[in-house]
């Protein structure tokens, strides 16, 4: 969840991270400290009015013995259809958190719109996750560290993410493309 206008899923995100702390029985301070992240941002977390990066949720659900999906998802929603909002770049850039099923620890479906000159610019993974990319619409540019891949419509790529990488529209039309996470 990064820039433009506040969605659903803070209200959720806030909810669930003040279930999941209490349940743990964890302070404020606690969580924050497992997580890496400061206190303000737990109180605002739970508070529905901060913005997180999704690798600062990822540090939180790991924190706090949950998974990714657990903490953006509506508290009685099903893994199988969530269809959360969890990222907003430029008017028309998104990413929308589709489905999610099990897998070593969490398998999750996306669909993704990039309009053109946006990026989405991810932290590395802990070991073990990868990605799989198709393209449906338009091109986008994944920047890794073993090297920048294009993919075009119909093309698609997997690769590791214990490592920082991009998604990047230099094209002058919309991208959109479809991301499964395997964690």
């Amino acid at each position: 969840m990064q820039t433009g206008e506040p969605s659903q899923v803070l209200i959720h995100v806030g909810a669930n991270v003040h279930r999941f702390r209490t349940a743990a029985n964890l302070s404020q301070v606690a969580l924050a400290n497992r997580a890496g992240v400061s206190r303000r941002t737990i109180i605002k977390l739970e508070s529905g009015e901060a913005n997180i990066s999704l690798t600062g949720l990822d540090h939180l659900a790991d924190a706090l013995g949950v998974t990714f999906v657990d903490l953006v998802a509506a508290p009685a929603a099903a893994h199988a259809d969530i269809r959360e909002l969890a990222w907003r770049g430029r008017p028309g850039s998104s990413a929308v958190l589709l489905a999610s099923v099990p897998a070593a620890k969490d398998a999750q479906l996306w669909a993704w719109v990039l309009e053109p000159g946006d990026r989405y610019d991810a932290e590395p993974d802990p070991e073990g996750w990868s990605e799989l990319l198709m393209v449906s619409e338009g091109s986008i540019r994944v920047e890794q560290e073993r090297g920048d891949v294009v993919l075009t419509a119909g093309e698609h790529l997997a690769f590791g993410t214990a490592q920082h990488y991009s998604y990047v529209n230099d094209g002058d039309g919309r991208a959109r493309f479809t991301r499964v996470v395997v964690s």
